[in-house]
């Protein structure tokens, strides 16, 4: 019989599960799993110098210690977060408060200060204050009244190594607890104190260049401590003799109907006892019971799976299948899985997990075409970071979830930081999927001088994400290395537990196009750029970034936030002209500074008069780059089969590589993709001047109206054309050719309309174009930027004549959360040039954030309107009321009606 599914109300708040599933030195809180007894360790830390503390941690871990002079702090948090919560460094953020921080390792030169290197790569300073380890303590009080007899104790994440005590005894110590991306638990069953306090101590000790630590690579600095700290969550469960460890479930599908399919459950059984133990492991999926009889020895952990094979009612007829977001719905099941003893419950577990099938194969040219339930699908994502300080907020998640979501992206990618349960849980959600793998530019890729130990905690390391990862229907790709291909002897302990672990999903070598002797061919490039590139590059490049293949990173360059956001971390008296400020805050190696962008943008929008002049320019070349980058590789689906933007969003506030900025704020590159990125879509192709409709959905659309207007400086109308088209499912068709227009303005607007046949519009899209094209200098590029012999020539938008629009807006509100419809007019007969709409504090001025905005940095015909949505969220204060503010290229302050 089918079994019952919850389909999840995808508008509702996401609330982060305590839960649990761990198993020696593996993860603790697998996917929504459940645990009888859980004590989250949070609040309450101490925390200091091993420099300044002369005893050691059998003392320090019991009640007669007093940590007088200790640092307060929560778990999790980096030694370096801490302090900067303790006010002992300034907001790192800031201007350049992060350089002046003891052992930053950064050098004045020129009067200027630059990261002379990969911080990851490097010893500390002698006199860094973190080159020492640092102690975290942390009292706590357990009740006498569970009956279960273990007790483990759970690390979610340590950077790097740890001694760990509890109670004045040794737990572990630095040589079998180290490896940043590991999990470990430890049976404290005989250490613990029920109903008395108890006191646990941790000597951290910092990771050093040849660890497989944490690395920012070029994104941003990196923090002087190099992230030091207990980084995730620190807890303690409770059970019985026997624990229940990862849940998994995996989908065969014996057909390409998908009428069907096979499941397959397993999970990890772990006998804590130092006897052998008879008992029964339960599962539960809806309606559907089985059941099997299992004996462990002592000590032992075990793999116990069912199959359909022997367990016929796990065979599902017409399952709900997952699917990413536009392309279905995201059904998720639930699995429950217990051990019983003597018919008592030792330990329960649950996770949740789709149905679903991830399959790929090269195409015709080579690139690697990835599948959903036996559909194509065209990747388009962007690059994840977490905050430089590794400060995870479950609300923060929450909106940039939303915010990929709303941008029509459908991918994620993560290079080595690999988000925690949380985040992957909203992915499931959202239908938003992740791409992971580990990172470049350190040890993880430094294998020539990996040392016995680097094996051992690299395969570690692989197991536990892996055994966490694999149950996530959104997690779809793993990639053993990132810019390098790893060498055999590494690769083939990667993929042996790949297969071990039943990892249901493709991977690959690397992100780049190098081929593997274990794993063949990647389908893959890492040709960039990321640097500034025009429009035109996108889809005339042939032999780098261009709409060609799996590109899994590139960019159109900069990424300038708006004003309001640049006021919050560069200083006044560094706000204009850029200088060095801006420079910190623009990457270490690429793009370093600002120099190829500022050159570019002067060149094709004219000379910025002044800092709001430079942002309002950068915001308009923001959005027509992302969008053409994007709509490229859409029209050449499936020649081109993939393109992550790097990158989505920043560890700090930065002025390169982001879709939005730090502080949420959605920017002219938002909108742009989002444009792009549209299901249904209208597009038009600068290379042959060609009007595309795009269609991403599983369904065919028929007797669609696809509209072209051009337009010339003075908006007198040069050109019109429509045809009623048809475009297939998961297709491209071209609806025509605009031809060569006589007595065209030197800039010229482009307005394309797509309607269904009563009339609605399906998707609008306005360009503005230059009759003096960008000319790519292709001899001189590489695979970081490819510059120009000449530049378009936008310099006459400064002559649209001022537009005075009509704005109305009607709020409502529930809770904490905000929503207006904005109508916006341009009574005017010019045009009004990229208008943008802000809902922000009536009182301070403050932009509502997050935000997300039907549409934005849109512009209107004379005698157009356009109403739009936007949510927003709204701080708490009952006071605050919502108003609206519009500013443009050419809009005056607004008439409200």
């Amino acid at each position: 019989m089918p079994l019952p599914v919850t389909r999840c109300n995808l508008a509702a708040r996401l609330l982060l599960l305590c839960a649990l599933s761990c198993a020696l030195t593996m993860p603790a809180r697998s996917n929504d799993s459940q645990a009888l007894d859980f004590v989250l360790l949070h609040e309450g830390w101490r925390l200091q110098s091993s420099d300044k503390v002369s005893t050691d941690g059998a003392r320090i871990s019991t009640t007669a210690f007093q940590p007088a002079g200790w640092y307060a702090t929560s778990v999790p948090t980096t030694v370096l977060a801490a302090l900067v919560d303790n006010k002992v460094y300034p907001d790192p953020y800031f201007g350049m408060n992060l350089a002046s921080l003891p052992g930053a390792g950064y050098s004045k030169t020129a009067g200027m200060s630059y990261p002379e290197h990969n911080f990851s790569n490097v010893p500390m300073p002698p006199d860094s204050p973190f080159r020492s380890s640092w102690w975290f303590r942390k009292e706590f009080d357990l009740s006498s009244q569970s009956s279960r007899q273990t007790m483990w104790l759970h690390f979610d994440g340590i950077n790097f190594r740890a001694n760990i005590w509890l109670n004045g005894r040794a737990i572990a110590t630095s040589t079998e607890t180290a490896g940043a991306w590991r999990f470990f638990e430890f049976d404290v069953t005989g250490a613990v104190l029920r109903g008395k306090r108890n006191v646990l101590a941790v000597e951290v000790h910092p990771p050093q260049p040849n660890d497989l630590a944490i690395s920012w690579v070029d994104w941003n600095p990196a923090p002087p401590d190099k992230n030091t700290g207990l980084w995730r969550d620190v807890y303690l469960t409770t059970t019985g003799p026997v624990a229940v460890r990862w849940p998994h479930v995996v989908s065969h599908f014996p057909s390409r109907s998908f009428d069907s399919t096979r499941l397959t459950v397993t999970a990890e059984l772990c006998n804590a006892t130092s006897d052998s133990v008879r008992g029964v492991l339960h599962g539960q999926i809806g309606d559907v019971k089985f059941s099997k009889q299992v004996e462990l020895d002592a000590k032992e952990t075990r793999v116990v799976a069912f199959a359909a094979d022997d367990y016929p009612q796990l065979t599902v007829r017409h399952p709900q299948l997952w699917w990413p977001a536009n392309l279905g719905p995201q059904y998720l099941y639930e699995i429950k899985l217990w051990f019983e003893i003597d018919g008592a419950t030792s330990d329960i577990k649950s996770a949740h997990f789709g149905i679903r099938e991830v399959s790929s194969e090269l195409s015709g040219n080579g690139a690697r075409i990835f599948k959903i339930n036996g559909k194509r699908i065209l990747i388009r994502g962007a690059g994840w970071s977490p905050d430089m300080l590794l400060r995870a907020s479950p609300n923060r998640q929450e909106a940039e979830i939303a915010y990929v979501a709303d941008m029509n992206l459908n991918t994620i990618r993560l290079e080595g930081k690999l988000e925690d349960e949380h985040f992957l849980n909203l992915c499931d959600r959202r239908g938003v999927l992740v791409m992971a793998g580990w990172c470049c530019c350190d040890h993880w890729e430094k294998w020539n001088n990996w040392k016995p130990e680097d094996f051992r905690i690299s395969a570690e390391s692989l197991r536990d994400q892996i055994r966490r990862l694999r149950i996530h229907p959104s997690v779809f790709d793993w990639l053993n290395g990132s810019d390098y291909t790893p060498p055999p002897k590494v690769e083939e302990i990667y993929v042996r537990i790949l297969k071990e672990l039943d990892w249901p999903n493709p991977y690959q070598s690397s992100a780049s196009q190098a081929p593997s002797s274990v794993t063949g061919v990647t389908g893959l490039k890492m040709t960039g750029p990321y640097e500034y590139v025009p429009p035109v590059y996108w889809s005339t490049d042939r032999g780098r970034g261009g709409a060609l293949g799996f590109n899994t990173e590139t960019s159109p360059g900069a990424a300038i936030p708006p004003l309001d956001s640049l006021r919050k971390f560069l200083p006044p008296e560094h706000l204009w002209p850029v200088d060095d400020y801006w420079t910190f805050h623009a990457g270490r190696d690429v793009p370093r500074n600002l120099d190829v962008y500022t050159r570019a943008l002067g060149s094709r929008y004219g000379p910025p008069a002044n800092l709001e002049d430079f942002v309002l320019k950068s915001e308009v070349s923001a959005y027509e780059g992302e969008r053409a980058m994007f709509e490229a590789y859409s029209a050449n689906k499936y020649n081109a089969t993939g393109v992550i933007q790097w990158m989505l969003n920043n560890a700090w506030p930065s002025v390169i590589w982001h879709l939005y900025d730090y502080y949420l704020r959605p920017g002219g590159g938002y909108f742009g993709t989002k444009k792009a990125c549209e299901p249904l879509h209208i597009q038009y192709s600068c290379d042959d001047r060609s009007v595309i409709v795009v269609n991403a959905y599983y369904r065919d659309f028929e007797r669609l109206t696809a509209r072209v207007r051009v337009y010339d400086l003075n908006m007198r109308e040069k050109y019109s054309a429509s045809a009623v088209v048809g475009v297939s499912s998961d297709s491209v068709i071209r609806a025509f050719t605009i031809p060569a227009i006589p007595l065209l303005t030197k800039i010229y607007f482009v307005r394309l309309d797509l309607e269904d046949t009563s009339g609605k519009e399906i998707s609008s899209n306005f360009y503005w174009l230059s009759q003096k094209p960008d000319v790519m200098d292709w001899e001189k590029g590489d695979g970081y930027y490819t510059p120009e012999k000449s530049f378009a020539d936008f310099s006459d938008l400064r002559n649209l004549p001022p537009v005075e629009l009509k704005v109305s807006a009607r709020y409502a509100a529930q809770g904490t959360d905000g929503s207006a419809q904005v109508t916006v007019e341009n009574p005017s007969p010019h045009l009004a040039f990229f208008i943008h709409v802000r809902i922000v504090d009536s009182g301070d001025g403050e932009e509502l954030l997050p935000v997300r905005s039907e549409d934005n940095f849109f512009s209107l015909l004379p005698g157009e309107r356009r109403s739009l949505a936007v949510n927003y969220a709204l701080p708490g204060s009952a006071s605050l009321k919502p108003d609206i503010r519009v500013d443009g290229w050419n809009v005056k302050f607004p008439r409200r009606q």
